[in-house]
């Protein structure tokens, strides 16, 4: 009778220990963990617990306070971070036992501090705003300062040498003009504007700055399959989006390896891989790789911002990233995209308009004004330059009427815009570019709902010199 008794309560005991749905482990004398409930084992994220000491549940810096509170020199209840990444909290109790072993309770506080993760996160995103509304642009001015330096250099005429050095210095350019792209994309998210690529076409074409990004050490491998496939991304984006997954895929090869870029054409989608041999994504990381801000290289200043962005363009696309990582055997980011059932057809490209006269360029920058003269002045155009809309509203007093208005639209006073609006006034006719380094999808239909071309800062001689022929072939309607 008394061992039935006994295998009666040893059941109860299992039935309870089992079915609660707060954690519970029973501890030998030392610490170490004899047997965990499943809720425990779901709290600790699916890790087999048994022989491991009960420190281990929780972050570092917790664990001395429950080595304390088992050893019945700590505090009674304990309030501690487990040890898996992401914001959290558990309630740790400890009752002694006969033969010195502790029953050990975890109760988890992670669904009310993961329901401030949102407003957390506002928060985060709402400071970063206003952070990039003071900065951004002056930075894309600093940018495109120096990439109109180095093309400046360029002319000159250099050496292979010294070519390569200056080729360098452009890259870093646009690596910095896409990280300013990155954090407004995600404190200002805008609806992408309806665009196409050929895939495989886009990718070879980015194929030498990955290379660079990579570096030696590691063979870039393209692999494309998409024969002709078109699908709904802009070139930036999917230069965004590749240049983010390169440079991870570089960081996880130090010691070198192999980035492979493959495409396929699947039933109604077209697939995009990125795949490295690099050292793999911790499993406790997965789950948070594409939030705001999450880094697993912080000390070595990982922002968190990368795969966000690729999670956000691919999103936007109508397309899902699926991820596979194993420890020591590499990544692979699947990309799949819906495709466009049909080419798209250029747009016969009707002749240019626009009146004859000088160009107007309305700059306050002093370099970056000087820089745009010096690309117009090489295509033969003596522009007018001003550095405010009042000074250019003077100038235009005793000057013949401007063929074309060049302007930034944050100047001091008179913003372009405004300036933009009374020039056509009076010659209705005017073809206008606004430069801005908030080149969004949003900024970029405002302005062509009234008939103005967006050049997004910094820019380059070529996207100067592509935004005048655009804007010069499309009519002006009154």
């Amino acid at each position: 009778m008394p061992d039935r008794r006994a295998a009666q309560r040893a059941a109860s005991f299992q039935c309870l220990f089992g079915g609660t749905p707060d954690g519970m482990a029973l501890l030998d004398p030392s610490g170490a963990i004899l047997a965990a409930n499943p809720a425990l084992e779901r709290l600790a994220g699916g890790e087999a617990l048994r022989g491991l000491p009960a420190t281990r549940l929780l972050a570092p810096a917790d664990r001395p306070a429950l080595a304390a509170l088992l050893a019945g020199s700590g505090q009674r209840d304990l309030r501690a971070r487990p040890a898996g990444p992401g914001l959290g909290a558990w309630s740790l109790t400890s009752e002694l036992l006969a033969g010195g072993g502790r029953l050990l309770r975890v109760l988890d506080h992670g669904e009310g501090d993961r329901a401030e993760v949102p407003a957390v996160n506002a928060s985060r995103l709402e400071m970063l705003g206003r952070l990039a509304g003071g900065i951004v642009h002056d930075v894309n001015n600093l940018l495109g300062i120096i990439r109109g330096a180095a093309e400046a250099v360029r002319t000159l005429g250099l050496p292979p040498a010294g070519e390569a050095e200056v080729k360098g210095i452009e890259d870093a350019a646009r690596r910095g003009a896409v990280l300013i792209a990155e954090l407004l994309a995600l404190v200002r998210p805008q609806k992408a504007a309806p665009c196409s690529i050929v895939l495989d076409a886009a990718i070879e074409a980015l194929a030498p700055l990955l290379r660079r990004l990579v570096g030696k050490a590691v063979r870039l491998e393209l692999l494309p399959g998409a024969a002709g496939l078109a699908v709904r991304l802009g070139p930036e984006q999917l230069d965004r989006l590749l240049m983010n997954l390169a440079v991870n895929a570089g960081e996880a090869m130090a010691e070198g390896g192999c980035l492979t870029i493959a495409t396929r054409q699947a039933p109604g989608e077209a697939v995009l891989e990125v795949r490295d041999t690099g050292c793999g994504i911790p499993p406790e990381a997965l789950p948070h790789i594409f939030d705001p801000f999450f880094t697993t290289r912080a000390t070595e200043g990982g922002t968190g911002l990368g795969l966000a962005t690729v999670r956000d363009i691919v999103g936007a696309a109508g397309g899902r990233v699926v991820v596979e990582s194993r420890r020591g055997q590499g990544t692979c980011f699947r990309i799949h995209l819906p495709r466009l059932e049909a080419p798209v057809e250029a747009a016969p490209r009707p002749a240019p308009t626009g009146e004859a006269g000088p160009i107007l360029l309305v700059e306050d920058e002093a370099v970056l004004r000087r820089l745009a003269e010096h690309v117009l002045s090489r295509q033969g155009q003596v522009p007018l330059l001003a550095e405010s809309a009042e000074a250019a509203l003077d100038l235009l007093e005793q000057s013949p009427p401007p063929g074309l208005l060049v302007s930034d639209i944050s100047l001091p006073g008179m913003d372009g815009r405004e300036l933009a609006r009374r020039l056509r006034l009076r010659w209705p006719h005017l073809p206008v570019v606004l430069a801005s380094g908030y080149g969004g999808a949003g900024l970029r239909a405002e302005l062509a709902a009234e008939g103005f071309h967006l050049l997004a800062k910094p820019y380059g001689s070529a996207e100067l010199m592509a935004a005048l022929e655009a804007v010069r072939r499309v009519p002006v309607t009154v």
